[in-house]
């Protein structure tokens, strides 16, 4: 086992589940994660793996036939996962959200209708905040619920759904103004609804169609999808909790958890471009000797190996600050933070170390300086990332003058 980025206090069930994904990482994905990407193949072998190792279930409740694990133990399974392929990450993060949103907040029949079989993997669930005009402005969502009878009508554009087309549900975040006067805040009047749909691309139930997957830069394989709403009806028992305006409460309560899985998706990838760029340092011959014997090359190894150690343990931090039950907006935010900035730079210094090699696709740090772009803008911004640290610091910080 490396020596970076262990984890101190982990039970034998947490040591086992991970050396379980680890071995899985290493025969099952990293083998075939860059021709699987530069295909832009859906890991469909891969999925069915993890499946049938029970992560779909990980943090969901025994009582639902989950694992009933930790956000820690989810947090470490993410960032060996995302060391092997960082798009199978994203396949269980809109999953996991999904689901912990459903079990902090869900009505009862909601958690037995749908936490069972996402614990097996058969509902797999995406979850949609953004739209084609807001980017990180989510006070600023024009999709809109009307209540009709027993059912709401949803109408608008939704964008950037992880997961848009493989799923079977999605929380959508819409304006619901029912029983909201006229002049409540934008984030009071915002409800999240649970649609069913079926797996695909096009109109994939009467009033909901998922266009065709984005073509992106980097993070292939997983399908990133535009999500149009005209005319759906959603029965009033598929508002998550029951209550509408509650929505946005839900949907930063799932971030919160989001933001620490691309905190260790970043660590994860991190660590890889570590073990790329030691690898190879030691193999390629320059002068007469390894380049890894070369001064300016250790001083890259010896700055990466610091970026790696400190972004795993920002993370095991924030995702232990949750399990606790403390709020942990702050932790969640310096660790997303921390470590997409980080893992940005680490592999930079990998593609560096590998000269005009890295410029290949035929070597695997082509593939994660690709990849690495998407943490600095998922979950939130990094500038977005910032100003929640900022606020939250100076509500810690008050001045008593």
């Amino acid at each position: 086992m490396a020596r970076l980025a262990q984890t101190a206090g982990l039970t034998d069930v947490q040591q086992e589940i991970l050396s379980t994904v680890r071995d899985f990482v290493d025969k099952e994905i990293i083998p075939v994660a860059t021709g699987l990407e530069h295909r832009d193949e859906y890991p469909q072998q891969i999925v069915d793996g993890l499946k049938d190792l029970g992560l779909f279930g990980l943090m969901i409740p025994e009582e639902y036939g989950g694992l009933g694990e930790s956000l820690l133990t989810y947090a470490l399974c993410v960032e060996e996962i995302a060391r092997g392929w960082m798009s199978v990450s994203g396949i269980i993060n809109t999953h996991f959200i999904v689901a912990y949103m459903l079990k902090q907040h869900g009505t009862q029949e909601q958690k037995e209708h749908f936490l069972p079989r996402m614990a097996a993997g058969d509902i797999r669930g995406a979850f949609s905040m953004s739209e084609p005009g807001l980017g990180s402005d989510v006070s600023a969502i024009t999709s809109k619920a009307v209540k009709d009878g027993d059912e709401y009508v949803l109408n608008g554009q939704k964008m950037w759904l992880t997961n848009g087309g493989t799923s079977s549900l999605v929380a959508v975040l819409v304006r619901s103004d029912e029983g909201h006067p006229e002049g409540t805040a934008p984030h009071k009047s915002m409800t999240t609804f649970l649609v069913e749909k079926e797996p695909g691309f096009g109109e994939v139930r009467p009033g909901l169609t998922i266009p065709g997957k984005i073509d992106k830069m980097g993070y292939k394989g997983v399908d990133t999808t535009e999500l149009i709403m005209d005319g759906l009806r959603i029965p009033a028992d598929r508002v998550l909790g029951g209550v509408t305006g509650r929505g946005f409460y839900h949907m930063m309560d799932g971030v919160e958890v989001g933001r620490v899985n691309v905190a260790a998706r970043g660590c994860g990838v991190a660590q890889r471009a570590f073990e790329l760029g030691v690898g190879y340092a030691q193999q390629r011959h320059t002068f007469g000797k390894p380049i890894a014997q070369h001064q300016a090359i250790q001083f890259k190894l010896a700055e990466m190996a610091t970026k790696v150690e400190a972004a795993h343990a920002m993370m095991v931090n924030a995702a232990r600050k949750k399990d606790s039950g403390e709020r942990n907006d702050l932790e969640a935010g310096m660790a997303k933070y921390l470590a997409s900035e980080y893992c940005k730079e680490v592999v930079e210094d990998a593609f560096r170390i590998h000269g005009g090699y890295g410029f290949s696709k035929e070597y695997e740090i082509e593939r994660l300086y690709r990849e690495a772009p998407m943490l600095l803008i998922g979950e939130g911004t990094a500038e977005i990332q910032k100003m929640i640290i900022g606020r939250r610091l100076l509500e810690e910080y008050r001045f008593q003058g």
